[in-house]
């Protein structure tokens, strides 16, 4: 009777526009029918393409992020392997100007030490040259002042011994 009663009243009622809200049955199913079909067919085709390539960037990605993060590992490791060279470098280095400086010092009072004995060996050089020098200057006046003193005693005296004889008597 309800039923009856309500198209008594929608073929009573003037005919109005549908509403943008008001339902219609007829569409939604066929609305429906449509969204289940294409539902299936990219279930069916497109889905499975499309979950395979984003697992594949997925794990592009994954991949990219690993070998980034190996690389990282590798960099900070040869970063440590550089610095561990460079700290031996700089205490070998170190160690090369220590050295050297020590062979200066050496070397220096080595040159010293040569030095003050080659000062020392050519004043006593001097010294011998020196004295010869002086010994046979004392010698040479020696001869000097014997023949001035034979000249003269042989002019006083005015008689001549022989050499040997004036030299001996003038040297005592």
């Amino acid at each position: 009777m309800h039923l009856l009663l309500l198209l008594q009243e929608s073929a009573a009622a003037p005919a109005r526009s549908p509403g943008l809200l008001d339902p219609n049955f007829g569409l939604m199913v066929w609305t429906l029918l449509i969204f289940i079909t294409v539902w299936f067919i990219l279930s069916r085709y497109a889905f499975p393409k499309i979950t395979e390539a984003v697992r594949a960037r997925e794990q592009a990605l994954q991949e990219a992020i690993d070998g980034a993060q190996r690389d990282r590992e590798e960099a900070g490791r040869l970063l440590g392997d550089q610095r561990e060279q460079i700290a031996s470098a700089r205490d070998e280095a170190q160690k090369i100007i220590g050295e050297a400086r020590n062979a200066g010092e050496r070397v220096r009072t080595e040159m010293i030490d040569q030095t003050h004995a080659q000062q020392a060996e050519l004043l006593e050089r001097a010294r011998r040259e020196i004295g010869a020098e002086r010994d046979t200057a004392i010698a040479d006046l020696r001869r000097e002042a014997v023949d001035l003193a034979i000249a003269g005693a042989s002019r006083v005296i005015s008689k001549n011994l022989d050499d040997q004889t004036n030299r001996q008597l003038v040297e005592s």
